[in-house]
């Protein structure tokens, strides 16, 4: 038997796998099914990770009295172009970014009219979904 710790989203998974068997000399079979334990979150570690991500510009706070209107990642991917600048007027359906996602290009498109306050991309970074992408003041 063989036991792997994994990382999967923070959390730490011991995973034991059992020896194949096979059948015909062709194909293997598993013989008992694969069990997975979660594992305690170690300890922070002292080292930098290897591939630390980016960090991303923060959103400013909302200013007090006005209104103002989010445009996220509905996906993770690479922005290919960015397709307003700050103090630009922006009507609903427009499109703001190219994103590229699954080997797509994907228009991201402002759903509010608008005025472009910030944008909190730039060209060439690699995305989440629901990272902010531009704030609009409506």
């Amino acid at each position: 038997m063989k036991e792997y710790r994994i990382n999967i989203n923070g959390t730490n998974y011991n995973v034991s796998i059992e020896e194949v068997e096979t059948s015909n000399g062709n194909s293997p079979r598993v013989v008992e099914p694969v069990k997975t334990t979660a594992a305690p979150a170690p300890a922070p570690a002292t080292e930098k990770p290897q591939s630390a991500p980016v960090e991303k510009k923060t959103a400013p706070a909302p200013t007090a009295g006005g209104s103002d209107y989010v445009i996220k990642s509905p996906l993770p991917g690479i922005v290919l172009d960015i397709l307003v600048r700050e103090g630009d007027t922006v009507k609903a359906g427009q499109k703001v970014i190219l994103l590229e996602a699954m080997k797509m290009e994907n228009n991201i498109e402002s759903d509010k009219d608008g005025i472009v306050k910030s944008i909190n991309v730039t060209k060439g970074d690699g995305i989440y979904e629901g990272d902010t992408l531009v704030i609009l003041s409506c």
